[in-house]
C-alpha cells in the first residue's frame, strides 16, 4: 500500500509538472511516461542503484568471509539468502535493496571490513537483513528512483517549459510548483527513512544476538563517513544506507534522512540491557 501510494504521488506530480509545461499534451505525455517509468522501476530499481555505485556481486569462493556470515545469519532468521555486492569506497557503510525477500540484495563497502570487526560486520548486515524481514526494501528503493524522476522531470520542466500558452497560466505559481517539486521528492524520502531505520536497529540488534555490536558499529561508522562523501552519492538515494553518505561538512545534509546516531545507539544500548536482563544476550 505505501508503494502504491508513492507511485501515485509520483505520477500525480509529473502529471502537473506536464500540464505546467505544455497543457493537455503535456499531461498526456507526462501520464504516458510515469507510468512507464513505475513500471520499470518495479522491476529494475535495485539493478539502478546498484549501477550508479558501481557494486559487484560476491559470492562463498570470492569474498568467503562476508558471505559466509550473511549465510549464517540468514539460516538464523530462517530467511532466503540475499545475493551479496561489494562497493569499492574507502567510507564504510551498507545497503539492502530489492523487490522482496526472495530478490533481495544486501551490498556493503570495502572499507566496512577494514574498520569493523567481525562482531560489528555482523552487527550492520543483521540490521540490513532486518530491512528485509520487515518488507521495506522496495519501497525504499523505489523511493530511491521517484526522487531521481521527479527532480529530473522537474529540473527539465524549469529549463524547457514556462507555463502554458492560455489566459489561466500564472508565472509565480508555475514557478513555485517547478521549484516545489524537487523538495517534495526529498520529503518523499523523509516519509520512509527514519521509522524504518529505528525498527531495523531493533531487529538487527536482536538477530545478531548483542544489540551493542551493531552500536559500536554505527559509531565507527559514522567517524568515517562524516569526514568524506561516499563516491556517487546523491540525495536521491542517501536514505538507503544504514549511515548517511554524506559528509557533516557536505550541503546535502540539510535534507539528512536519517535520525541521530546518538539516539539510535541509545536505544540499542537500552535493547542490550534489557535483553541482558532476560539472559538473551550472547557474546556480551
Amino acid at each position: 500500500m505505501r508503494t502504491t501510494f508513492l507511485m501515485t504521488v509520483m505520477t500525480l506530480l509529473l502529471v502537473s509538472i506536464g500540464n505546467l509545461v505544455g497543457g493537455n499534451n503535456g499531461m498526456l505525455i507526462m501520464l504516458i511516461f510515469s507510468i512507464g517509468s513505475n513500471l520499470y522501476m518495479y522491476w529494475n530499481s535495485d539493478k539502478m542503484v546498484l549501477q550508479q555505485y558501481k557494486a559487484k556481486e560476491v559470492n562463498e569462493n570470492t569474498a568467503p568471509a562476508l558471505y559466509n556470515l550473511v549465510k549464517n545469519l540468514v539460516d538464523r532468521a530462517k530467511m532466503p539468502m540475499p545475493k551479496v555486492y561489494i562497493i569499492d569506497d574507502a567510507v564504510p557503510n551498507a545497503f539492502a535493496t530489492g523487490r522482496d525477500k526472495n530478490h533481495a540484495v544486501v551490498a556493503v563497502t570495502t572499507a566496512l571490513a577494514n574498520v569493523l570487526n567481525k562482531d560489528e560486520i555482523e552487527g550492520v548486515i543483521a540490521h540490513e537483513l532486518s530491512h528485509i524481514r520487515h518488507n521495506d526494501i522496495l519501497i525504499g528503493t523505489i523511493a530511491a528512483s521517484m526522487a531521481g524522476v521527479v527532480a529530473t522531470a522537474s529540473h527539465y520542466a524549469m529549463w524547457f517549459g514556462g507555463g502554458r500558452r492560455d489566459n489561466n497560466s500564472n508565472p509565480i505559481v508555475t514557478l513555485l510548483l517547478l521549484l516545489l517539486a524537487p523538495i517534495m521528492a526529498t520529503i518523499i524520502q523523509l516519509a520512509v527513512s527514519r521509522s524504518r531505520e529505528y525498527l531495523a536497529d531493533e531487529g538487527g540488534g536482536e538477530l545478531c544476538g548483542n544489540p551493542n555490536h551493531l552500536a559500536d558499529a554505527l559509531l565507527k561508522i559514522q567517524g568515517y563517513a562524516s569526514k568524506k562523501t561516499m563516491n556517487n552519492a546523491t540525495e536521491a538515494t542517501a536514505h538507503m544506507f544504514i549511515m548517511s553518505p554524506f559528509s557533516a561538512k557536505d550541503a546535502q545534509k540539510m535534507f539528512s534522512t536519517h535520525p541521530s546516531t546518538e539516539e539510535r545507539v541509545a536505544l540499542l544500548r537500552k535493547q542490550a540491557d534489557q535483553m541482558r536482563a532476560k539472559g538473551e544476550l550472547t557474546n556480551d
